[in-house]
């Protein structure tokens, strides 16, 4: 797909022409149905979201029931430009308008977000594990697309994504609560308990509290040692809740304290294989030491050990809102405690180490886990000062400031494994390179404590030229600087203990938007801003497993470079009672991509800077009422994301796929979801009660998890492992290009006054999609996609007082 901007722009312009002309004729219908006004504070004041000159979407709380979602991916699919490459649960990437450095894995604690995340005032993204937040009692969830960096900072080189609460009320006591139940097709049963109370104690002091339990049936088999099967073992849990009060001692004066806890748990990953040493096509029974060949089906893995993934998230912040005449000031403190576990079986990793060595199929064999820890805890501190008056003239000025902790720790328990190693390589030689820092047992143990520190001051003017033009122009200047000390011993390591790395740097992120009313339901905007995402350090390479070739490859890489874009866009909106339509054409000229590459046999991930790379594309999100009985909603995405440089290694080959004209990856070029909802008629189930039929088709295009997945040969694997009667010449051949998929979605619902019930399927077609592609040690040890849940089915009921 190739375009330019000349056809941006007159996309842009024909959307606004049938734009105005859709508007008008939706307004010489006779009905008086007008979609709610959707206030957000995407600004940082309260604005209608037809006035907020640059793109965003906002899914309310209506829209989030209606639709069913329980997550942000879920979210995703009815929110044009925004994509999510799911890498298991609590740890997906999250990308908007193509701007994407490819698949972050677990080991790489240094690489930053290029989307910011925020619970209403604070911000929660942290790269890899942006928390998965349950989205019960929300206000909405908004979706700032294109850099964000003046007045949301670092992190919002894409955009930024904002979970809204609903807020503790004054205006009486009130509650909610929701009960789901739900079977998977070939797999487990799940279901939810949800509930929030709001109780205001005086005229000064309010609560609200929210509490939930979700359990999440599995879906995915594992085959063990010996044959037996496992159903389901990526089930798992998420319960957590919010406490918030708010204390009001006048109208000019609030101050809302808050406690966020979450805890998820997991028994395994959403991984479907294709080869894994240890059950693979090629595997002989027959030979000696030899093993039953192995085709697995849809869905299942291969284990030796149970895997497992944790994550304990706390956020304690508070707000201060102070309105003095002429200024409104606010001040938002929040700390955040997590603490992640991503246990994996690495037995086949650890396997394939051991057959390059040449250690005996016990060894081989041995169980082995991989155990990679992050503790983070994270203060910031964010004061503005804002205007209140009705003048042209409207502004806001603030400081930010945060500091961080972040402690990564990966290790290998394998019992047995040193004794093999002494006898194999010499005696001594497991404790020479654990060099007195690294547990027994464990030929690889790392150790990366992180201290960043960042501050910067923004600030964005707004004044009404005309009644009809609005100009806006806004900047922020960030400062930060990172330390970090490595460890990383053991017989996979690199041998260093202790070795300081340290990187810093500062900027300015400036804005320029204006925004134009053709009509009262009409208007027109337009961007200019840039984007900043903070560089950092790569961790060493694990060298004993590197081939010559791979080192030579990556041994060069250290240090890279904060990543910028200008992002240069034009849009219209338009509400017309029944209809409205938000649209927008966008380039943006990137540089110094961090692209995220796997280092080959290395078993490693390196970051490096790509100098030139772009995005560009249209967005459309419509919404209309055509008649009383029928609604219809529409999201879709245009883009073309490409690489504007060729990165050559030191042998003069492309390096990880980074060639002028591939693709950006794990973005499509195309995506869409549409709804549409026919209401029944008042009496069809009672006249106190609105029925309706809801059924929403959502299609992503193709996708590349890596940039070098687009390269000739790329796929085709060969282990090189003579094990189990293979003797690792035969090659496994896959398509990388991950193909293009459709779900279809059905809901019947029935909404009394004070009560909900609701029966639905999704994925009713049962697609059994590839999200992303996971390969262990260049695909060596193990290769599988990553998939989505297959055809489920349930009720829900909710309830209100």
């Amino acid at each position: 797909m190739k375009f330019n901007k000349r056809m941006l722009l007159l996309g842009t312009s024909v959307a606004a022409m049938a734009a105005t002309q859709m508007g008008v004729a939706s307004a010489q219908d006779s009905s008086d149905f007008t979609f709610e006004e959707i206030v957000v504070t995407a600004t940082k004041r309260a604005s209608s979201i037809q006035d907020v000159p640059f793109s965003i979407n906002a899914q309310t709380e209506a829209d989030i029931q209606r639709s069913g979602a329980r997550n942000l991916e879920d979210l995703a699919r009815n929110v044009a430009g925004l994509q999510i490459q799911n890498l298991g649960p609590g740890q997906s990437q999250v990308a908007i308008r193509g701007v994407s450095a490819g698949q972050i894995v677990r080991d790489q604690p240094g690489v930053k977000e290029q989307v910011g995340v925020y619970l209403d005032e604070s911000v929660i993204s942290l790269s890899l594990f942006t928390p998965d937040l349950d989205l019960y009692d929300l206000n909405r969830v908004e979706t700032l697309r294109g850099p964000q960096g003046t007045l949301f900072g670092s992190g919002s080189i894409g955009g930024t994504i904002r979970y809204i609460t609903n807020q503790p009320s004054f205006e009486g006591v009130e509650g909610s609560f929701e009960a789901d139940l739900h079977t998977i097709t070939d797999g487990g049963e799940g279901g939810s308990l949800k509930g929030m109370v709001n109780v205001p104690l005086s005229d000064t002091i309010a609560l609200r509290a929210v509490a939930y339990h979700t359990e999440y049936g599995g879906f995915i088999d594992a085959i063990r040692e010996g044959g037996s099967i496992d159903k389901d073992v990526n089930s798992g849990t998420r319960t957590g809740g919010r406490f918030a009060m708010t204390f009001k001692p006048s109208d000019t004066i609030s101050f809302t304290p808050r406690v966020v806890y979450q805890e998820i748990k997991t028994d395994g990953f959403n991984r479907q294989e294709v080869f894994n040493l240890y059950a693979n096509p090629f595997t002989d029974a027959s030979a000696a030491d030899g093993r039953a060949p192995v085709t697995f089906d849809e869905r299942q893995q291969f284990l030796l050990l149970d895997e497992a993934f944790e994550d304990q998230t706390l956020i304690a912040d508070g707000t201060l809102e102070i309105s003095l005449d002429g200024v409104d000031i606010t001040s938002v403190t929040s700390y955040t405690d997590r603490d992640i576990l991503v246990s994996r079986d690495a037995s086949a990793l650890t396997g394939s180490v051991s057959v390059d060595l040449g250690y005996p199929i016990e060894a081989v064999m041995l169980p082995s886990n991989l155990r990679d820890t992050t503790k983070v805890e994270s203060f910031t501190q964010e004061l503005r000062l804002s205007s209140n008056g009705d003048g042209p003239l409207q502004w806001v000025v603030g400081g930010f400031y945060s500091d961080t902790d972040r402690f990564y720790k990966q290790f290998l328990p394998t019992p047995g494994y040193d004794a093999f190693t002494d006898a194999v390589l010499g005696a001594g030689t497991a404790a020479a390179t654990s060099m007195g820092a690294g547990p027994v047992d464990s030929p690889f143990y790392s150790e990366l404590p992180y201290s960043i520190e960042q501050i910067s001051l923004f600030g964005e003017l707004t004044y009404d030229v005309t009644d009809k033009l609005q100009v806006t122009a806004g900047g922020r200047y960030y400062d930060y600087s990172e330390e970090r000390y490595v460890t990383q011993v053991g017989l996979f390591g690199n041998g260093v203990v202790d070795q300081l790395d340290e990187t810093s740097a500062n900027g300015f992120t400036p804005r320029v938007m204006a925004s134009y009313d053709v009509s009262d339901d009409v208007t027109v905007n337009a961007q200019v801003s840039k984007g900043f995402r903070l560089g950092g350090v790569n961790d060493p390479l694990n060298t004993a497993l590197c081939n010559d070739q791979d080192l030579a490859i990556f041994g060069g890489f250290q240090n890279y470079e904060d990543e910028t874009l200008w992002n240069y866009e034009a849009g219209v909106k338009v509400n017309k009672g029944k209809f409205s339509l938000n649209a927008a054409a966008f380039y943006t000229d990137i540089s110094n991509l961090q692209v995220t590459l796997d280092a080959g046999s290395c078993s490693s991930r390196i970051s490096f800077n790509v100098p030139e790379a772009h995005t560009m594309g249209v967005e459309v999100e419509l919404k209309a009422r055509p008649v009383d009985n029928f609604e219809f909603t529409f999201a879709g995405s245009l883009l073309e994301s490409e690489f504007d440089s060729t990165v050559i290694d030191s042998t003069d080959a492309i390096l990880g796929g980074v060639r002028k004209g591939n693709r950006l990856p794990s973005v499509p070029e195309f995506q869409f979801g549409s709804t549409a909802t026919y209401f029944f008629p008042g009496d069809f189930i009672a006249d106190d009660a609105e029925a309706y039929l809801s059924a929403t088709f959502q299609y992503r295009g193709t996708i590349y998890t890596q940039p070098s997945d687009q390269e000739a040969g790329a796929g085709t694997f060969v282990s090189g492992l003579p094990f189990g009667g293979a003797t690792g010449a035969d090659a496994t051949v896959l398509d990388l290009e991950l193909d293009s998929y459709a779900t279809l979605n059905l809901s019947f619902g029935v909404q009394f006054e004070k009560w909900d019930f609701i029966a639905y399927m999704n994925n009713v077609t049962d697609e059994n999609a590839n999200l992303s592609f996971d390969r262990e040690r260049g695909g060596r040890a193990r290769l599988g996609f990553r998939t989505n849940q297959p055809r489920t089915m349930g009720v829900t009921f909710r309830t209100r007082f």
